[in-house]
């Protein structure tokens, strides 16, 4: 039995058991061993295939939209940056990346229109495999739909989780270091649901037999899972309904606009900008003034991620750095290229 008919098999099993306390232990080695293969399947097509469109990240972030073709995603690009994205009245209009630059707050926002998704993404359908990888980068993903196509939501969302991607999620609370012998040792500082010797059984399918396990959250199975795999991405995401000019659709934690006759976009474009979580760094070179235009960054940025934006050799003669703001104890403190950021905090680089 090949990969894909071993795949086949387990999907059908895990939906054909109900989950309850007694069938939990079953069902978390079925979902490992379905992970794992399906992981393995993804790589051996990883090592046959050519990537035919990639994305050239510029600007402070990168937005991806996301959705099944002739949602109108051409038209917000072109409605939001300026570009010159083809507008048509049939499918895949967009065969390949189209960029434009949303400039709000100071902020250099990239958005890029990729070709549409279709059900059967994950699996490879309709280029499926190239656009999940395209999404990955992104440090935004905006899922769009219309007013006649709201179920789309839901079926891009599982295309995305299958490819990998965990949108307006954070990573698993699990800390897993290996070692020689003594067997697998579990830790938590919560209770869990999950009883240990499931939790054993998921980690020794990925032929983990040794390691200290420590768990800071109650997890799932599948958030288990992914935190042995490691190779899932967490984006957060804004999901938007197009088309309301022409019908009046309400649609749970999205948010509703027309491209084409520009309704909403402000409101769009500052959910953008908060969900990208910018914060500004204002820069005093020694012995000058402070800079008036500030330099923007994302929450959780570093010394380093300045040093980075500022020019590639300032991180190689990087000496020390002095912060005045709300990330130091003190104004004027010293500090090396680990130290986290704050919103409006005054950096020196000295190199």
């Amino acid at each position: 039995m090949d990969i894909k008919e071993q795949i086949k098999q387990l999907e059908e099993e895990i939906k054909n058991t109900p989950y309850n306390k007694a069938t939990e232990h079953h069902i978390g080695k079925l979902k490992a061993k379905l992970a794992r293969l399906r992981d393995e399947l993804e790589n051996q097509k990883t090592k046959t295939r050519k990537q035919v469109f990639s994305i050239k990240k510029e600007g402070d972030a990168t937005v991806v939209l996301v959705g099944y073709p002739s949602v109108g995603k051409s038209t917000l690009l072109n409605a939001l940056t300026g570009a010159k994205s083809e507008v048509a009245d049939y499918d895949f209009t967009t065969l390949k990346p189209i960029p434009g630059m949303l400039e709000y707050r100071g902020a250099k926002i990239q958005i890029i229109d990729i070709p549409g998704i279709v059900e059967g993404a994950a699996k490879g359908k309709g280029r499926g495999r190239e656009i999940i990888s395209a999404v990955r980068s992104a440090d935004l993903v905006l899922i769009i739909t219309d007013v006649f196509n709201v179920d789309s939501l839901n079926i891009i969302k599982r295309e995305l989780y299958e490819g990998g991607i965990r949108l307006n999620q954070k990573p698993p609370e699990v800390v897993i270091k290996k070692k020689d012998r003594g067997g697998i040792k579990i830790t938590s500082t919560v209770p869990l649901s999950l009883d240990e010797k499931t939790i054993v059984a998921v980690l020794r399918e990925y032929r983990i037999h040794n390691a200290d396990v420590l768990i800071r959250e109650d997890i799932t199975i599948d958030r288990l899972i992914d935190a042995i795999l490691g190779n899932r991405v967490y984006i957060p995401a804004i999901y938007v309904v197009n088309k309301v000019d022409l019908y009046d659709v309400k649609v749970n934690n999205a948010i509703p606009i027309s491209a084409e006759k520009k309704i909403n976009l402000d409101k769009l474009i500052d959910e953008i900008y908060n969900k990208l979580e910018f914060i500004r760094v204002f820069l005093k070179p020694p012995g000058s003034k402070v800079e008036e235009e500030p330099m923007i960054l994302r929450k959780g940025a570093r010394i380093e991620d300045i040093c980075k934006k500022l020019h590639r050799d300032m991180l190689k003669n990087f000496r020390y750095a002095k912060v005045w703001g709300k990330s130091v104890k003190f104004n004027g403190q010293r500090v090396g290229l680990d130290h986290i950021v704050e919103d409006g905090d005054i950096v020196t680089i000295y190199a």
